[in-house]
């Protein structure tokens, strides 16, 4: 049995690729797309280290290995417009299953909530108006925003500073390895959530791990 998650948080802080919205699948089609333009492809095994790291430091690996006649802040700004040209035409996105219960849980419970993610802030705010929840978050962070990615702490660090909330007093939902040490370093309780199109994760550091809201709902409600 799970445990019983309703103690003192006062703001739950979640990642949005993979948790928010089944995102993966979509971002594959796209870097494959990418990839293809630029006269490469990339195996399963590498595309499930880049799953949480950011567009940069997915650029900085992937250039290490491969000759592409683009600077990375060049990669990141074409990429970035790819994602958002492919996004502002999908007419069917829809958010994971229970989310919206869970985040009027936190209404509910005047939990502050957040969106801390690696991708670029108007992406972000992109699909969370398309999936029709951005009104229920109180601050929306982007790796851009920070100094270092995802597995460091900082994009954590910031947002609870935002927040005005202790570290120590925030839930964090994240379905990557490297958002899950991230979160962990910065101080914070983490949920694993085990999302499969998410690749192989390892998410063992996450305080509990779940395979869905309905699982989370259900902890809060106990």
């Amino acid at each position: 049995m799970k445990e019983n998650l309703k103690r003192s948080f006062a703001a739950v802080i979640f990642d949005m690729d993979g948790v928010l919205l089944d995102s993966e699948p979509i971002y594959r089609k796209i870097q494959d797309n990418f990839f293809a333009e630029l006269g490469f492809s990339v195996s399963d095994k590498e595309y499930d280290e880049f799953i949480g790291l950011g567009l940069e430091n997915m650029w900085k690996m992937i250039k290490s290995k491969r000759e592409i006649p683009y600077d990375i802040p060049k990669l990141i700004t074409m990429n970035n417009q790819k994602i958002l040209d492919f996004i502002k035409d999908l007419n069917d996105l829809n958010s994971m299953p229970n989310l919206l219960e869970f985040l009027e849980i936190c209404k509910k419970n005047k939990l502050k909530t957040a969106v801390a993610s690696s991708t670029n802030l108007q992406i972000v705010k992109t699909i969370l108006k398309k999936l029709g929840i951005h009104e229920f978050f109180d601050e929306i962070i982007s790796g851009e925003q920070v100094e270092n990615s995802k597995p460091a702490p900082d994009i954590f660090l910031h947002t609870a500073y935002l927040l005005n909330i202790p570290p120590d007093k925030c839930l964090v939902v994240e379905d990557s390895e490297n958002g899950v040490t991230a979160a962990k370093s910065a101080g914070m309780y983490c949920i694993g959530f085990n999302n499969p199109n998410s690749g192989k994760m390892n998410l063992s550091r996450a305080d509990i791990v779940v395979d869905n809201f309905y699982e989370i709902t259900g902890m809060f409600k106990q």
